[in-house]
């Protein structure tokens, strides 16, 4: 595969990232059922295309998923450059981070990447870039569906009649295999 077919243009861009307002407003929504598509978007206008893709590669690498939506990672990158639009230092953090990941970090196959985010770990870049994929990756409900979590339980009565037992990813243990009952 040819490096210009890796390469991120803007439209495949903007229409990736377009999918990510919609698919959250459209999860939220009782009109879901009517969008005809899932086509998002996220606002960066002062990071080229290799930017944005050198950023959504971090946050992929920094918190790798199987399976989980591109909306959910660039909701991150989303909430990263709006912090960004909102003090030139950040901004001026931003930028400096991305180009110090080397101009090839999006292509660069894992393990690669990880090796590279290593050597810059203790970076208030890549701090902030963790932070804020922790705080805004695992709570949004694209990522909630995708790991199986229903959402808060006090609204909806608690968890001990709605979901409490029905942990998919435990093994059956027979009664008798977990020992005496404590008295």
């Amino acid at each position: 595969m040819a490096a210009d077919d890796l390469a991120v243009d803007r439209r495949k861009f903007v229409q990736g990232v377009t999918g990510v307002l919609g698919g959250v407003l459209g999860a939220l929504s009782p009109l879901a059922s009517l969008v005809p598509s899932r086509a998002w978007a996220v606002e960066m206008r002062a990071l080229s295309n290799a930017q944005g893709a050198a950023l959504l590669a971090m946050i992929h690498t920094i918190a790798p998923h199987d399976g989980l939506d591109q909306a959910a990672y660039a909701l991150v990158a989303g909430a990263l450059y709006k912090d960004a639009a909102a003090s030139p230092e950040a901004a001026q953090q931003l930028t400096a981070g991305i180009a110090s990941l080397g101009a090839d970090f999006a292509q660069a196959a894992e393990p690669e990447r990880v090796r590279r985010l290593k050597t810059i770990e203790t970076a208030a870049f890549f701090q902030s870039v963790r932070l804020k994929t922790v705080l805004v990756l695992y709570s949004n409900p694209i990522a909630w569906a995708h790991f199986g979590y229903q959402g808060e339980a006090f609204s909806k009565g608690g968890y001990l009649l709605r979901g409490f037992n029905d942990l998919k990813w435990l093994p059956e243990v027979a009664l008798a295999a977990s020992g005496p009952m404590p008295v």
